[in-house]
């Protein structure tokens, strides 16, 4: 029992900072101010059920995927990290939250789940960064021990709690839009703007890092 709550809470607390539920309401609630506030939460859902498919998917056969079309985890992080920094550029560039912008066009109102996988699963909330650290849990749990009900419980309960953080978020964003105001949602959606590049530039270094480094190891 304490090796699985160990196990479990690695696999939350090295998850959660990543996708920032908390963070990502902003952007979200920036991206869905069209909706109905039940199309919201209906697509909150969508997104959050999206988001334990594919941490579950990552964890468990993420490395065999990434082998079977011969791409290195670092090569996923070099172009996640890209897709992470134009999605927080046009955020970023896109201004007060509460003027009618392309980025929100892209989401219509008369088909509000159109976008629910992408942008606003993949990557907007289950990013490059999350996704590689799932696949990375994943590849460090030792394969002859497949199938492990402990291994199989511990991605299945975490991405679950994942999940229901991100539809609380999400789906109370509203909530909190009213509570703080439209300026404050204005720079809170700003800054997380700017945090959302700058991971991205982060998920971005650490892959041409981790490729620099093979093309030494081979070089010398």
């Amino acid at each position: 029992m304490a090796e699985a709550a160990k196990s479990l809470f690695l696999f939350f607390t090295a998850l959660f900072p990543i996708i920032d539920p908390l963070g990502g309401s902003p952007v979200f609630m920036a991206m869905t101010r069209e909706h109905t506030p039940s199309a919201r939460r209906e697509l909150s859902w969508r997104i959050a059920r999206n988001s334990f498919f594919l941490l579950v998917g990552s964890y468990f056969i993420g490395t065999d995927i990434l082998a079977f079309f011969g791409i290195s985890l670092p090569v996923v992080q070099v172009g996640g990290g890209l897709v992470v920094i134009a999605t927080g550029w046009t955020l970023l560039t896109q201004g007060n939250v509460n003027q009618p912008t392309e980025a929100k066009e892209n989401i219509q109102p008369d088909d509000p789940f159109r976008h629910a996988f992408y942008p606003l699963t993949l990557p907007l909330t289950v990013g490059p960064g999350a996704i590689s650290v799932a696949i990375t849990l994943g590849a460090n749990v030792p394969r002859h021990h497949w199938p492990n009900l402990l291994v199989i419980l511990v991605a299945i309960v975490g991405s679950a709690l994942l999940a229901l953080s991100i539809f609380l978020c999400y789906g109370f964003a509203d909530r909190l839009g009213r509570m703080l105001g439209a300026t404050v949602m204005t720079v809170i959606l700003q800054l997380t703007s700017f945090l959302v590049v700058c991971i991205g530039v982060q998920i971005l270094w650490n892959g041409v890092r981790a490729l620099l480094e093979q093309v030494h190891f081979h070089l010398f």
